[in-house]
């Protein structure tokens, strides 16, 4: 006679015997969405508080640019590069202890975050890659701290973690994904979702040649005053000028009381973002 196991070995390999912590197939099924969406805020939430980020700066910009790149490709990889570590210097993330202002978040990934991550990394101080799963797997560029490294599924929770720290934008020449990273949160500060922060585009003349921001006021589709949320800059010099007239930080890296009423509270900190 074959031994055909224990009596019970149906129903200890049956999915439904599974943990449900350790079954798979149930946690990325459809009814578990929202668990997964929680998750992905809750474990880059308290990573960024264990570490001890109360502020971050966020550079945008497209990942398709090269330090060796053809025209103005490598213009603006020097400039994001410099932009990096020259916020990160005087806006305080370079200070070596936590807490850490201002600290560079990048989307995590080649070309523009890659060289503002960089220039954080030449600084001293810690910068953070929010990746991103796509069909063509992103890899985190190699300048980002690992402890700040992270990885999302839903672009809604990368986009969200973006926005709930960020004392200010800085966006250097993009494509769709830069346009759309853009829009997202001059709208959320339009319509007060968002805290006020200072919003800087580098290179202006790119910046007008492809959107016509004066026909948006005078076809009446944004109010004038809507115009004013975005600043524009030459360089990196340019960009922190305009940060630092905003209040953003004083020179010794303080957060200045201006920009904590303009903005937002540090994470962990009562902060009023929802």
């Amino acid at each position: 006679m074959t031994d055909s196991g224990p009596p019970n070995a149906a129903q200890v390999a049956s999915s439904a015997y599974r943990l449900a912590a350790l079954d798979q197939d149930f946690l990325l099924g459809d009814s578990t969405r929202g668990l997964r969406f929680q998750l992905e805020y809750q474990k880059a939430q308290e990573a960024l508080r264990r570490f001890g980020v109360v502020s971050t700066l966020v550079v945008f910009g497209s990942a398709r640019i090269r330090e060796d790149g053809p025209g103005r490709q490598g213009f603006w990889y020097a400039e994001a590069r410099a932009f990096g570590r020259l916020a990160s210097l005087e806006g305080g993330a370079a200070r070596g202890e936590p807490p850490f202002p201002n600290v560079v978040a990048t989307g995590g990934g080649p070309g523009t975050m890659e060289a503002a991550n960089r220039g954080a990394f030449e600084a001293g101080a810690p910068t953070i890659g929010f990746n991103i799963t796509l069909p063509r797997e992103q890899e985190p560029n190699r300048y980002t701290t690992p402890a700040l490294t992270f990885r999302f599924h839903y672009f809604a929770m990368r986009k969200m973690h973006f926005a709930m720290g960020a004392k200010a934008l800085v966006v250097f020449p993009g494509g769709f994904g830069t346009l759309d990273e853009l829009f997202e949160l001059v709208t959320l500060v339009q319509t007060g979702k968002a805290p006020a922060m200072p919003i800087v585009l580098v290179d202006e003349a790119y910046w007008r040649k492809i959107v016509d921001w004066n026909a948006l006021a005078d076809n009446g589709m944004v109010g004038a005053r809507d115009l004013g949320l975005i600043g524009f800059a030459e360089d990196a010099a340019g960009a922190w000028r305009h940060l630092k007239a905003a209040g953003i930080a004083s020179a010794d890296g303080r957060i200045s009381p201006a920009a904590d009423a303009a903005c937002n509270l540090p994470l962990g900190a009562g902060s009023k973002r929802s």
